[in-house]
């Protein structure tokens, strides 16, 4: 058995796994989970059973292990297959990278994932003008302190990819998909175009994924 990824294309969750993996140079098989067809298909009892949130992604191991959660896979990742490293070896640095990763991971994109703006638009009733106010707000809100905390070189932290940018890169996409200003973060732009050079970010990209052509 092969590792497995539960995947949607634009899931900036699974976009920064199949950046690690694709980094790694890891193979694995591709398991497209639709989030918007039929109500979604991460609510059926079928996927409910490998992963309990209903959400995307999860990997499953060669023994059959179902991983869940980017943050858990993406440290399992590195624990075992540590080269090439995604953290430097040095505490401090590591520490940094951590924190830029956390900004994204834990303070922007969490709020403006699907269920978040399903809510917004359904049960709250908010008008579509107010809810792209709001991803707007709380993307330039973060990338505000991303931008300060960066050292690009050409990377977000020198001249190697790291965790950083494997979460900085689908929070950009993402951006630019919802038309976002980024006009005041020349340095991450930088970083973005730097990382689109990347063979693991072009393959990770979601519009070669197998199920955008679907979409």
């Amino acid at each position: 058995m092969t590792l497995a990824l539960y995947d949607y294309f634009r899931s900036g969750a699974a976009y920064r796994t199949r950046i690690a993996l694709n980094y790694k140079n890891l193979s694995y098989e591709h398991i497209p989970v639709h989030l918007t067809r039929n109500g979604g298909e991460q609510h059926s009892d079928a996927y409910k059973a490998i992963n309990p949130q209903e959400r995307v992604p999860s990997l499953r191991l060669e023994d059959g292990t179902i991983l869940v959660q980017s943050p858990a896979i993406l440290e399992w990742l590195e624990e075992v297959h540590p080269e090439p490293p995604l953290l430097p070896k040095d505490p401090v640095a590591r520490a940094k990278v951590r924190g830029v990763a956390a900004i994204v991971g834990c303070d922007v994109h969490p709020i403006n994932n699907l269920a978040i703006l399903s809510y917004l638009r359904g049960p709250l009733g908010v008008e579509e003008p107010k809810v792209q106010e709001w991803i707007a707000t709380w993307i330039q809100r973060g990338f505000t302190a991303v931008e300060s905390l960066v050292e690009p070189g050409p990377y977000s932290f020198g001249g190697t990819p790291t965790l950083a940018d494997l979460y900085l890169i689908p929070q950009v996409f993402s951006a630019e998909r919802f038309s976002v200003d980024l006009s005041a973060f020349p340095k991450i732009r930088e970083i973005y175009a730097a990382c689109n050079e990347l063979q693991a970010f072009k393959k990770a990209h979601p519009s070669v994924q197998p199920d955008a052509v679907s979409a």
